[in-house]
């Protein structure tokens, strides 16, 4: 059973995912909060499997809570994925490197909906297409910093396989696909994406993705 906590300051939004997810035998939601501090504090209490978080909020906003959840040793099993009316804005970026699993724009699909909860259980990054397409046009537009350089130097220490798994992460591949392109079993290619996560320290996938980016191991049209 896959154990969602909704935060979100709209009781009307509320009503309408859960109302989705209740439909759902995989799916219980476990507790709704009405800002990010009382999220916090049902998801230490209720330990969710996915927080849906608003990302604008009063009290304490989706990026802040996230950065809490994220920075919980008791939370590490808490995916939170960010949900906003915006698409691309400046508050994206803050929020990926707080630990956000992903993003959603309210407008999406009922079925795309559920579907992408239980993406986010399973631990895979996940973004929207439109913001995946602007999240990398941005990437591109950026000049070399020192971060940039600093993410380049942690990769270093991935094997020639773990950088290619990365790569593939980058492009947005899942493990089943990362295996067929590199002729491994499923297993192996979440080893190796399990190995650069731990050696690149990053929470998840979304946090991989960035580092990829970041470096310039991954550049659009390469």
């Amino acid at each position: 059973m896959i154990r969602v906590l909704l935060v979100d300051d709209q009781p009307l939004l509320r009503g309408g995912f859960r109302a989705l997810l209740d439909l759902e035998e995989d799916i219980e939601v476990v507790a709704e909060a009405a800002d990010g501090r009382e999220g916090l504090a049902l998801a230490r209490e209720h330990q969710p499997d996915v927080a849906l978080v608003d990302i604008r909020m009063p009290v304490v906003d989706g990026i802040e809570a996230t950065r809490r959840i994220a920075g919980d040793p008791s939370l590490a099993g808490v995916r939170v994925v960010i949900l906003t009316n915006y698409g691309l804005d400046e508050y994206v970026f803050d929020a990926l490197r707080a630990g956000a699993a992903g993003f959603l724009v309210k407008d999406i699909l009922p079925d795309d909906f559920l579907h992408a909860v239980r993406v986010a259980a399973r631990g895979d990054a996940l973004l929207a297409p439109s913001i995946t397409r602007k999240l990398i046009e941005r990437y591109v537009a950026q000049p070399l910093t020192t971060a940039t350089t600093a993410a380049g130097t942690r990769l270093d220490e991935l094997t020639n396989r773990e950088r290619e798994a990365v790569t593939l992460v980058a492009r947005g591949l899942s493990n089943d696909q990362i295996a067929d392109r590199m002729v491994i079993s499923p297993m192996t290619a979440k080893t190796h994406v399990n190995r650069a996560m731990t050696k690149l320290h990053a929470r998840d996938r979304a946090q991989l993705v960035i580092l990829a980016y970041e470096s310039g191991l991954v550049a659009p049209g390469r």
